[in-house]
């Protein structure tokens, strides 16, 4: 008992100085978008700042209030509609398998392993075809359409794990295929959609390459705002930290209210595939 109650006291503390190690750059982001121009320093860097000064915070904001309203028309809608297509098509090959269903699933997660960058250019020129190059719409087309594979994959393993026989009853009771799906299906998919609408609402929201190659001012959404701050020829530090600071609240506050349903709706399924 002794001897499991140190190896536990050890644990703790290294998963301690791990949490601190981690959460260091988050605290000077914090603390320095606290202080005043004049008080920042390197030498200095640590401290607490003595006046706290929420000017940096007021003039972030006033830089990207537009573009994260426009990250938010962005990612909302975009994180529903790829979490519904990936219900749909999970349904559709873990309880109505077909022949192929293997190879069809096989393609569409092939879209996973594609980089951003190989598929820039091909992207630009279709949506300048579809006439939305440039704008918030062109973007949720892109993020929904990179966001079935993963979607695709997370219910279709959870799928898996629903009995067979929930499928067949609701036949028996003369339920097609979108009948079972609306009321048998979906009413169980809640951990599913929490998974990927935490996993879908932070890769959207935190993502720059497709924000910065799609859309054109005024429709750029907060990551390139940010990095617009950053690039700057006046370093405002203070500023910048602010900046970042906002910018990655949002997914912040999606993970601390939903993240202990995120794991479980992971291991959902894990056991059958």
């Amino acid at each position: 008992m002794a001897v499991r109650r140190l190896n536990r006291s050890l644990l703790y503390l290294l998963l301690t100085i791990f949490a601190v190690l981690y959460l260091m750059p988050v605290y000077v982001v914090a603390v320095t978008s606290l202080k005043s121009g004049a008080a920042i320093n390197l030498s200095q860097m640590w401290d607490l700042p003595r006046h706290i000064s929420f000017s940096s915070l007021a003039t972030a904001w006033q830089k990207l209030g537009p573009n994260f309203m426009n990250s938010v028309y962005l990612t909302i809608p975009a994180t529903v509609i790829s979490s519904l297509i990936g219900a749909m098509n999970g349904y559709a090959l873990a309880k109505w398998r077909f022949k192929g269903s293997n190879t069809v699933f096989f393609i569409i997660l092939l879209g996973m392993f594609i980089p951003y960058q190989a598929v820039l250019i091909p992207v630009l020129r279709v949506l300048d075809i579809l006439h939305l190059y440039g704008s918030i719409p062109g973007l949720i087309l892109v993020n929904v359409v990179y966001g079935i594979p993963i979607t695709t994959l997370i219910f279709r393993n959870f799928y898996a794990a629903i009995p067979d026989e929930m499928i067949e009853a609701g036949k028996i009771d003369g339920a097609g295929y979108w009948g079972i799906f609306r009321y048998i299906v979906l009413p169980l998919s809640a951990s599913g959609f929490v998974v990927t609408g935490i996993w879908q609402f932070t890769q959207i929201w935190n993502n720059f390459l497709f924000a910065v190659s799609v859309t054109n001012p005024p429709h750029q959404p907060v990551t390139v705002a940010v990095v617009n701050i950053a690039g700057s020829q006046t370093i405002q530090w203070n500023v910048q930290m602010a900046s970042a600071l906002m910018a990655s609240i949002p997914t912040l506050v999606v993970y601390i209210f939903l993240g202990k349903y995120f794991v479980r709706g992971l291991l959902a399924g894990s056991v059958k595939g």
